[in-house]
């Protein structure tokens, strides 16, 4: 299976997803990662996609405003549509929003300031794409790195999310203010996810934390059910 990892100018986490594919990832899952420029107007093979962190365009405007009109959101849109599993991380959650593929904001955090430490999670679906080798409560530790991370919508949307159990992970200590502790949502048809904890630097033991192998493996493990 192949993931495509899309690098905006600003990208800087795209070599640690695409080491955590290749090299953390269970050889079983057959995966490899590649790298997919932001002005590619086609995926090419990939079965998923992968929009990593760092600061797009330098995160002039806001955070995502700039990267959503990229070429290559055309194709991850089209591709999403055809029920390809696409995950965003960090920045990656912020341009989903901001071409919206995913609901509500990512708004500076409470205290102002940028944050950079482990977080504590705990999984409120298994029925995800990207959280089915969870178990639902399950707690995990990854890592996060924003400044621009407090998730915000408005009422009616927080209670659609929690009603169609859309949202797939909250923190424990929310480190940014993010409205009902949420870190990570999915979209109504379940095969995009937003989050802004860091996945791909918590899948080798030298880093502390492997817990970010599940989400991973949940992704490419639900690909043939997802693109059949």
């Amino acid at each position: 299976m192949k993931v495509g990892v899309v690098v905006f100018p600003g990208s800087n986490c795209d070599h640690d997803a695409w080491y955590a594919i290749n090299r953390n990832l269970p050889g079983a899952l057959h995966a490899s990662a590649e790298f997919i420029w932001h002005d590619s107007t086609d995926l090419g093979k990939v079965d998923a996609v992968l929009l990593p962190g760092g600061f797009s365009y330098g995160d002039y405007l806001r955070c995502g405003a700039i990267a959503r009109f990229s070429p290559v959101i055309g194709a991850v849109k089209k591709f999403a549509a055809a029920g390809g599993p696409v995950l965003g991380v960090c920045n990656g959650f912020q341009i989903l929003v901001e071409a919206g593929l995913l609901p509500g904001a990512l708004l500076r955090n409470q205290d102002l300031k940028f944050v950079c430490r482990e977080v504590t999670l705990r999984s409120e679906t298994a029925d995800s794409p990207f959280t089915s080798k969870l178990r639902k409560g399950q707690i995990v530790t990854l890592p996060v790195a924003h400044g621009e991370g407090r998730y915000f919508a408005d009422e009616r949307t927080l209670d659609t999310l929690e009603a169609e159990d859309r949202i797939a992970l909250r923190y424990l200590d929310n480190p940014n203010g993010s409205l009902r502790d949420i870190a990570g949502v999915l979209n109504r048809e379940r095969n995009v996810m937003g989050m802004m904890p860091h996945p791909e630097r918590a899948c080798d033991p030298l880093m502390g934390s492997t817990d970010g192998l599940s989400i991973l493996e949940s992704m490419l493990s639900a690909v043939p059910a997802l693109t059949r």
